[in-house]
């Protein structure tokens, strides 16, 4: 047993002070209001004043929590101790009111749902059995219920029985759905922030491409003007064997750097209308040619019933998006993969179709949601967690793409189809 998985050290899990703060002060005064109503108001008799001890010590506790510990968030091991405080003074109250035929028993299920929300399982399942422990000593240690005395209630030992079966039904499915929840929101919390830094690595690649070009552009002229003055000096110097090697150096030099300068003329990113708008096909097309380089399987590209010149927006999301779904087609192909274009009066379709194994059954509904994981032997040795899938399909979203995946009848392969509407690109 991996018990650095169970109580996920690695991950660093902490719960804010403030929350648990205000949770044990609403806790406290409401155990606080409901024993002044009962004993006052009601006048059901019990050991007032050890509740009231409890429930001072517990009041010192939070004091000592809320200024005498500084850090702002606590880690999983200490935050479980006020749990199991909390616990076990839940405990001691119910002790003194009658065990759990007192309507807030099912209040003990409350810590370990905290847990489940904030701290790892293993905290969680601690708590649980701490809890489990506890319901079932008050079912058969108690002082009375008050008010028993008064024959006003009676409970058949049945009625035992199901109190008991309830909270822990109770306490296993809150917790179970606490660990979950907590669980999601953390993956889809991971995926979101690893979208961001695919996106602002995009921007960034961008705006240093421009940057380039605009250095490119601003050294021309200096290391022109340094060519001319070079030449004139190599005319007036002559055949002087002293510095006649010296300017060719200076003039092969500034030449090597022109060449360079070109060079990053030509990848630049011009934040230019003419330059920013392409065809679909062009697009498509620049990111055939990268994976040629790096991959022997055919990739052919189709355009079918063009009847538009619709340009689209260049963005690095549309790129990212568009990328990663070739790249994963070239990944799980055999052979071949077909990209098809149809431009529509009001649509524009992208289908990236592969001859590989196609979508998993078991994942095809769910395709587009972070760390999704096939069980299916014939893609589990390639596939990964699908966060890339979910960045892919998130990022062209975001640009008025919708998303389809299947697989083609005729092929058996894997098949994603991209449509935009015209009035969105």
């Amino acid at each position: 047993m991996n018990f650095s998985t169970i109580f996920r050290t690695t991950e660093n899990l902490n719960l804010d002070k403030t929350t648990l703060t205000i949770l044990r002060y609403i806790a406290i005064f409401g155990q606080f209001i409901a024993i002044n109503l009962v004993y006052f108001y009601l006048e059901l008799l019990f050991p007032i004043e050890i509740s009231y001890l409890i429930i001072l010590i517990g009041l010192c506790t939070n004091l000592y929590l809320q200024f005498a510990i500084k850090v702002n968030q606590l880690k999983d091991f200490y935050a479980s101790i006020f749990l199991i405080y909390d616990l076990i003074q839940l405990s001691l109250l119910l002790y003194l009111t009658g065990g759990i035929f007192n309507p807030f028993s099912i209040l003990l299920i409350i810590p370990a749902i905290v847990s489940s929300t904030f701290l790892s399982m293993g905290t969680t399942i601690i708590l649980g059995i701490i809890t489990t422990i506890l319901i079932l000593l008050l079912a058969f240690f108690h002082l009375p219920l008050p008010g028993v005395e008064m024959n006003l209630l009676h409970f058949p030992n049945f009625y035992k029985t199901g109190i008991i079966v309830s909270i822990l039904i109770g306490l296993i499915f809150l917790s179970y759905f606490g660990i979950r929840f907590a669980g999601e929101k953390k993956k889809t919390s991971e995926a979101f922030i690893k979208l961001q830094e695919v996106i602002y690595k995009e921007y960034e690649l961008e705006s240093l491409g421009g940057q380039a070009a605009a250095a490119a552009h601003s050294l021309g002229t200096p290391l022109a003007t340094i060519t001319v003055v070079a030449k004139e000096l190599k005319k007036e110097i002559g055949d002087d064997a002293n510095y006649s090697k010296d300017i060719d150096l200076l003039l092969s030099q500034t030449r090597r750097c022109s060449e360079i300068l070109k060079k990053i003329s030509k990848k630049q990113i011009v934040e230019d209308k003419f330059f920013s708008l392409t065809r679909f096909e062009d697009l498509i097309e620049e990111i055939i040619e990268s994976f040629k380089e790096t991959s022997p399987k055919k990739i052919k590209l189709e355009t079918i019933n063009e009847t538009n010149d619709q340009n689209v927006q260049r963005s690095p999301e549309i790129i990212y998006g568009l990328r990663n779904f070739i790249g994963n087609a070239v990944k799980f192909s055999k052979n071949k993969v077909t990209i098809k274009i149809e431009n529509k009066k009001k649509q524009s379709i992208i289908k990236i179709q592969d001859d590989g194994p196609g979508f998993p059954r078991d994942v095809i509904e769910i395709l587009g949601e972070p760390y999704v994981k096939s069980k299916s032997k014939k893609v589990s040795s390639q596939s990964g967690t699908g966060l890339g899938t979910f960045l892919g399909k998130t990022l062209l979203e975001r640009k008025g793409a919708k998303l389809y995946f299947y697989n083609d009848n005729k092929t058996n392969g894997a098949c994603v189809q991209i449509t935009w509407d015209q009035d969105i690109i």
